[in-house]
């Protein structure tokens, strides 16, 4: 029974990431981080409309998970009932990330482009929520199609907010294929059942002067669009329904 009208429960639970590795926010701190700007924009508009959301915020550009080691990979690949005390403490950063986004309606992503890809937190992250059994099933008697998606119990959404030196890398756009920051993660959430992925971005930033500016002030207007949208689909999603006739 995953229909919040049916279990009374109209609270959407936001998860906030930042994972820029600048540490303030753009138009309030100096050399401050667009994308954190955005997503705390995102944020606060959103709260603004819904102060009973909760919200639960992971600085991964300050506190970045532990990548994927050795130790991981063991602890990961042996069976849960044969796993030594060290192999369930290695996993469990790795298990409560994985219980944020379950338990999370809406994530909120700022992160920036680096190098034509996503932050090194931001990617540690990822690999920390893939996680066989958790979020996904390998099942091998299914032939070519082995594996079953596990976040599909509830509708998630997720916003990618983020930055970029040149232009033209949006979806379509002239350089398009040398993003791999928002393709990577529909792939990577499609894969494990979240397939609902939008994004805004700031552009320009090595240009800087009048073309960033533009930018910034396209993406702010493009933010709290998004955010009016969302609002207006989870109000929808929420209604009182009609009563049909038996």
């Amino acid at each position: 029974m995953n229909d919040p009208n049916l279990r009374g429960d109209t609270m959407i639970r936001l998860l906030h990431l930042d994972a820029s590795a600048r540490p303030g926010r753009h138009g309030v701190d100096p050399h401050g981080s667009h994308t954190r700007a955005l997503s705390q924009r995102f944020v606060a508009r959103w709260r603004a409309a819904r102060p009973q959301d909760p919200v639960r915020y992971r600085d991964l550009g300050a506190a970045p998970p532990r990548p994927v080691d050795h130790d991981w990979i063991r602890a990961e690949f042996t069976r849960r009932d044969r796993r030594e005390p060290w192999m369930a403490q290695r996993l469990a950063e790795s298990d409560v990330l994985v219980d944020e986004v379950i338990e999370s309606d809406l994530l909120v992503i700022g992160a920036p482009l680096y190098n034509f890809g996503m932050p090194v937190p931001l990617k540690a992250w990822v690999d920390g929520i893939v996680r066989i059994g958790r979020t996904v099933v390998f099942d091998p008697s299914r032939g070519d199609d082995p594996y079953i998606p596990l976040l599909t119990d509830k509708p998630r959404r997720v916003v990618v907010l983020s930055s970029r030196g040149g232009h033209g890398m949006d979806e379509g756009g002239p350089l398009a294929h040398m993003n791999h920051l928002e393709p990577h993660l529909r792939t990577a959430l499609g894969f494990i059942g979240i397939r609902d992925v939008r994004g805004v971005a700031v552009e320009n930033e090595e240009f800087g002067g009048e073309r960033l500016a533009a930018s910034v002030a396209q993406a702010q207007a493009r933010v709290d669009a998004l955010v009016d949208a969302m609002l207006a689909e989870t109000a929808a999603a929420q209604a009182p329904r009609a009563l049909q006739p038996a």
